[in-house]
């Protein structure tokens, strides 16, 4: 004989009930996501992607009275079927996940005999899950107002979070050095001396390099006793 329990809890499992009334079956829904491209010469094509989230339903009813096949919660009690509704809805509302648990033991179909006598083990099988509610639907029955039947959709729920980005140091850009801007001044082709200015000051000054000074003295034709007494005010060509 097999046996079932079905269990819904919150806030790890501070809050829990057992469904009071096993359903019939449950339904329980994986799915890929793949998608299909149309490739020229080739046709039709299918990229397969991660699955769906897995989806669990069923159907049955919380009830009014103690019916024989009623299964009681830890406490040994029955609670309204009215604050089963509110417990449940209250969960929704909290926007949080709760813990879907199926328990059961089913004759084990591997189990051998004894004599004439078929020996059937048990296997105990599950289902335990973090779950959001993506549906619930309730009324009361007609012939029997007292009960409450509902339907249940469940969904897995995938904890996540967000993660802290912690900045990489990027040896490689540390190093890379910014581009001096180059000098678009225009060069002068002229300059008057002024006082204290020598030919080494001159070049360094203009041409980047006092060793150039030669390169302003051969151009102006200046004597090599002249260097040292260059005229204030002479006005020099540059190369």
């Amino acid at each position: 004989m097999s046996d079932y329990g079905f269990f819904l809890s919150f806030n790890n499992q501070e809050e829990v009930f057992r469904f009071p009334v096993n359903p019939e079956r449950i339904d329980v829904k994986d799915s890929g996501e793949g998608k299909s491209y149309t490739v020229a010469g080739l046709g039709e094509v299918n990229a397969i992607l991660y699955p769906k989230l897995t989806e669990i339903s069923f159907e049955s009813f919380f009830p009014g009275r103690a019916y024989p096949f009623v299964h009681l919660g830890s406490d040994q009690k029955l609670k309204l079927p009215i604050e089963y509704v509110n417990t449940i809805k209250g969960w929704m509302e909290s926007r949080r996940p709760v813990r879907f648990v199926m328990t059961g033991l089913v004759p084990d179909p591997l189990s051998g005999t004894d004599g004439k006598n078929v020996v059937r083990a048990m296997k105990s099988f599950g289902i335990n899950m973090a779950a959001s509610i993506e549906s619930f639907n309730w009324n009361t029955m007609s012939g029997s107002p007292e009960d409450i039947e509902f339907s249940i959709t469940l969904k897995r729920y995938v904890f996540y979070g967000a993660r802290k980005v912690m900045p990489v140091k990027d040896k490689k850009a540390a190093a890379v050095k910014t581009k001096d801007r180059p000098d678009d001044r225009k060069k002068p082709t002229s300059y008057t001396v002024a006082k204290g200015d020598t030919l080494w000051s001159i070049a360094q000054k203009l041409l980047g390099s006092g060793s150039r000074h030669a390169d302003i003295q051969n151009l102006n034709g200046i004597k090599d006793h002249e260097v040292r007494k260059l005229a204030v005010g002479r006005v020099l060509k540059i190369p």
